[in-house]
């Protein structure tokens, strides 16, 4: 496929993708054009058998985490190591984001808005314990908590469908 199809296809989800993790549409539009110069340049280190938008997502994300780490936004330990990016992708997938957003609605708190600051919010653990008057360790487990809690029930749902 030509890269200008490529382009043409997949600037507006990376476009979103950027913007809902960074929240600022002049970051995602520089990031979005960083993303395809990136791609254009690796091409042909392209696995045609991987998903483009999630390689382009991947780049989008590893620019994004840079731009971060440049700012001095975050200290190294407030890095988004782990953001949820399956349910990210997900949410940008129209079929699936209301099943996955009526999952979280139905998360009991704090897992529920620990969950939703992580991802939507985009606020490290330090700045979701700080809110809650706890750790950011705290913030971390009940993070991990709320997001097994998710996959469970994401799991149960679909094992419902098929019978």
């Amino acid at each position: 496929m030509e890269f200008e199809k490529i382009y043409e296809m997949y600037f507006r989800d990376v476009y979103r993708y950027i913007l809902g993790i960074s929240g600022d549409s002049h970051t995602a539009e520089e990031i979005t054009e960083e993303t395809f110069w990136k791609g254009l340049k690796a091409i042909d280190s392209f696995d045609e058998k991987k998903d483009i938008r999630a390689w382009l997502f991947t780049i989008a994300k590893n620019l994004y985490l840079n731009l971060l780490r440049e700012k001095s936004h975050f200290s190294d330990e407030e890095i988004p190591e782990e953001t949820g990016g399956d349910m990210v992708t997900e949410l940008e997938n129209k079929e699936s984001a209301y099943e996955l957003h009526r999952i979280i609605h139905a998360l009991e708190e704090p897992y529920k808005e620990v969950f939703s600051l992580r991802i939507f919010g985009e606020l490290s653990f330090g700045q979701i314990g700080g809110l809650f008057g706890k750790s950011a360790g705290w913030a971390r487990v009940t993070f991990y908590r709320a997001k097994q809690r998710i996959i469970e029930d994401r799991e149960r749902a679909e094992k419902n469908e098929r019978t």
